[in-house]
């Protein structure tokens, strides 16, 4: 196959951890052709195919000069296999545009993994609202005084932005409510803006657990990240350590549960995360983990996607 990357720019990967890196040393193993672009590349003009600025890429084996560069070249999206895009959040205005173009590419012909309108309708952290049996007491809002009763209901409680990642912009306020008019001021720009409150839960001592469901198959294994010092944040961006573990029965009944709803939705790769027996997100645009994964347990998580994306592709 001849396969298309969107993703951050290479020369910012960290190949040793990658995703998208292990993703593409798998599909080169296998003879697939590899281009790359960042979704800055992608340009739609009028009566014109939707196109890309691509690099045709192939990967050295080397630690620093990890891939070279064959040919830069103008092609149309729908020239390629599959398009797999994998830029990193924030989900921000320029990558709901890019949701479009790529939609209008599919429309052309292209296929695109994630499906860019599934991408569009599941923000990572909204979409668990759509499974209450499987989340703890949430609440999204801008307002204040929303916040301040559902405190007053669960006594401690965790403050997130919607669109953060990797941790970022996450706060605790204990009973004493320390803080909890500065933080929401902070969170809601002083109500301009939605954010989530979550119950804590306690579990998250035992890690921030990622489960990857492929094809709508969850993978064996998940990767616990685990807060480290005084951090209530797991996220290995945080400083979390990752602990390879085989799924409990409540984490598979999750995953099997969504699974095959959201690949009929045209989710390809899903990273759930889990602490204790309640989901927390939905990561859609670029769920990581499988290096981890496999350098603590050997499962193969780069071959089985590839294997669901060789199928999707087909059919």
């Amino acid at each position: 196959m001849n396969l298309l990357f969107i993703t951050d720019p290479l020369e910012s990967f960290k190949i040793y951890k990658d995703t998208t890196f292990a993703m593409m040393r798998e599909a080169q193993k296998r003879g697939h052709s590899l281009a790359a672009c960042e979704p800055q590349d992608v340009m739609w003009q009028r009566g014109a195919l939707v196109t890309a600025h691509v690099r045709d890429i192939a990967l050295t084996g080397q630690a620093d000069a990890w891939f070279e560069v064959r040919q830069t070249r103008a092609a149309a999206l729908r020239d390629f296999d599959a398009i797999l895009m994998r830029k990193d959040p924030p989900f921000d205005s320029e990558f709901f545009y890019a949701t479009h173009m790529l939609e209008q590419a599919e429309r052309e012909g292209a296929r695109v993994f994630n499906k860019p309108g599934a991408l569009r309708d599941h923000p990572e952290k909204l979409a668990i609202m759509e499974f209450p049996q499987f989340i703890g007491p949430t609440l999204v809002t801008r307002d204040e005084a929303d916040i301040k009763r559902f405190h007053a209901e669960h006594g401690d409680i965790i403050l997130k932005p919607l669109d953060g990642m990797g941790g970022m912009g996450i706060f605790r306020v204990g009973p004493d409510g320390l803080n909890l008019g500065s933080i929401t001021e902070t969170l809601n720009r002083h109500g301009a803006q939605s954010l989530m409150v979550q119950k804590f839960l306690p579990e998250i001592v035992d890690g921030d657990k990622r489960v990857l469901v492929i094809g709508g198959k969850p993978v064996p294994y998940s990767l616990a990240r685990i807060p480290q010092g005084g951090e209530v944040r797991g996220n290995l961006a945080a400083g979390g350590k990752g602990v390879a573990q085989a799924l409990s029965a409540r984490d598979r009944f999750i995953a099997e549960s969504l699974g095959p709803v959201l690949f009929d939705r045209g989710l390809l790769l899903i990273g759930l995360d889990v602490i204790g027996d309640s989901l927390t997100e939905i990561n859609v645009t670029s769920p990581t983990c499988f290096q981890e994964i496999f350098d603590q347990t050997g499962f193969d998580v780069a071959a089985m996607f590839m294997d669901a994306l060789e199928q999707a592709a087909k059919s």
